[in-house]
């Protein structure tokens, strides 16, 4: 549709633009911030907010210390025009004349010839974004270049296996100057499914230079907290912030005052082993992005050092310890010692990496409580399980991830709180009244079906090696957590049962 409007319109889409540029030039993230979007409709969401005044809006993120502005220049679905962009280029030049805080302007599109990034600086853009997957490696090199010709920043987007390749061909073609013209940008949304899932850009964050973007998904202040855990330079809001400007000052607050940190470490570290497994040679028909068909295991309550070395040989991705007062509970010597023995990988030569190993928690205040967040912050446990509680703000930097018992819909409102949060998952455990975890009984499988949303599941309670195999092909989770369903006792773990498990999930 793009390209038979430039055949009827011409590159301008038959608007009058500047014969020369008539503003100035702020650096695109020159400093790390946030890219908050004059943006009207998508294709996934419809309208948005189709009645938006573009320099209002930008006047609003302007004032909340926006490090850019990006906007939508595209009419069929997004609503945009290059009338947008010069209001708001204009808007900037007027506050920089004031010595006011004026943001960087990116033109967002899907640009596909060196002449639009012409027509991209005469309006006033900084920055122009270049969607590797629409783009192939010569044009990509070539518009890139083009933008660095004018001084401006080629922001490429990138999320497709095939995509890293072309950054890595058009940084190489830039050269030296690359650090300075290309920023790059991994979309959490699947342009082709509208899916967006937030451990997307957690696990290609270190394939990224120094300075790079998390798009989409960012819709609180604790998702762009997340975000900047990942160590990410810069974050893309659109929906959120156009349908409600006063959010961005929260946003850009929330991840200005951020850093990189251990839990965000925890994500990557997790989202790298994900896809390794996802994309493995057993599975070379997947396409990128879709769903594994089996699930990562953590095998949680673990007592013996023998049971946890045999879940680790078997496969288990993480291990769990419990620092609750149960019959599961661990001690602090314990997980030490075992951490030194998984993690020396000796005794289980054949695998490339040890298990992540996970301290369980029901109540940070207590002893039990206190020692596995102190374990987690001296890198002994790689992070923290809050089971049936929120983190403190205190703990929101330790590497954590959150368990919600459920049992009714109403349950499922703590869930979308700590989505709220910036948790990118959440576990699901069966719930029952006076028993935090470990009582073998599952989550109804209407409830599911009804409340848990199409972030990717992770799924405890109740599993078992025979009921495992019709647990996934149902709701293909991510991640499924065992306890006693392998169990003879509570802690006591039968290898047979352990064997069986995995067989019936079937990994080798």
């Amino acid at each position: 549709m793009r390209r038979e409007d430039i055949e009827r319109l011409g590159l301008n889409f038959g608007i009058e633009i500047p014969e020369k540029r008539r503003v100035g030039h702020t650096e695109f993230l020159g400093n790390a911030g946030a890219i908050l979007e004059v943006k009207r409709a998508s294709p996934s969401k419809g309208d948005i907010a189709p009645d938006l005044d573009p320099v209002g809006l930008a006047t609003t993120y302007a004032e909340a210390h926006a490090q850019a502005v990006s906007v939508l220049t595209e009419g069929n679905f997004f609503k945009g025009s290059l009338r947008d962009l010069i209001a708001v280029a204009d808007l900037m030049e007027k506050r920089r004349q004031q010595g006011l805080h004026a943001c960087a302007v990116l033109r967002k599109d899907f640009l596909l010839y060196e002449d639009e990034i012409d027509i991209a600086y005469r309006c006033g853009a900084d920055a122009v974004l270049l969607i590797a997957r629409i783009l192939d490696d010569d044009q990509l090199v070539k518009m890139a270049k083009r933008a660095q010709s004018f001084d401006m920043q080629a922001f490429v987007e990138v999320r497709e296996k095939d995509d890293f390749r072309k950054l890595s061909v058009v940084t190489s073609a830039l050269g030296a100057d690359a650090a300075k013209t290309i920023v790059a940008g991994v979309n959490s949304r699947d342009l082709a499914t509208f899916h967006t899932d937030p451990l997307i850009p957690a696990s290609v964050r270190s394939k990224l230079p120094a300075k790079a973007v998390f798009e989409s998904g960012i819709l609180s202040a604790g998702d762009a907290a997340y975000a900047r855990s990942l160590g990410f330079t810069g974050i893309l809001v659109g929906e959120a912030v156009a349908k409600n400007p006063p959010l961005a000052k929260e946003v850009v607050a929330a991840f200005e005052s951020g850093r990189e940190n251990a839990r965000g470490k925890f994500w990557k570290k997790f989202a790298e082993r994900r896809d390794a497994k996802r994309f493995s040679a057993k599975f070379p028909e997947l396409a990128e992005g879709s769903v594994r068909p089996h699930p990562l295991i953590k095998i949680c309550g673990i007592t013996r050092v023998e049971d946890g070395l045999l879940a680790a040989e078997l496969g288990a991705d993480m291990l769990g310890f419990v620092f609750s007062n149960t019959k599961r509970l661990t001690t602090d010597e314990f997980v030490r010692s075992f951490a030194a023995k998984t993690r020396s990988n000796l005794s289980f030569p054949r695998r490339r990496e040890s298990p992540l190993l996970v301290g369980v928690i029901t109540d940070p205040e207590s002893e039990e409580g206190k020692t596995a967040i102190k374990l987690a912050r001296e890198g002994v446990l790689d992070a923290v399980q809050f089971h049936g509680i929120e983190p403190s703000a205190a703990d929101t930097g330790l590497a954590h991830y959150c368990a919600a018992r459920v049992g009714t819909p109403e349950d499922f409102q703590t869930v979308a709180n700590l989505r709220t949060h910036g948790e990118p998952r959440i576990l699901l455990d069966a719930k029952v009244d006076g028993i935090p975890g470990g009582t073998g009984k599952t989550i109804p499988e209407s409830l599911l079906r009804e409340k848990a949303g199409d972030i990717p599941l992770w799924l405890a309670g109740g599993i078992t090696p025979e009921n495992v195999g019709t647990i996934c092909e149902k709701f293909h989770p991510e991640l499924i957590d065992v306890s006693s369903g392998v169990e003879d006792a509570p802690g006591v773990k039968n290898g047979d049962k352990m064997r069986e498990l995995f067989a019936a999930i079937t990994y080798n």
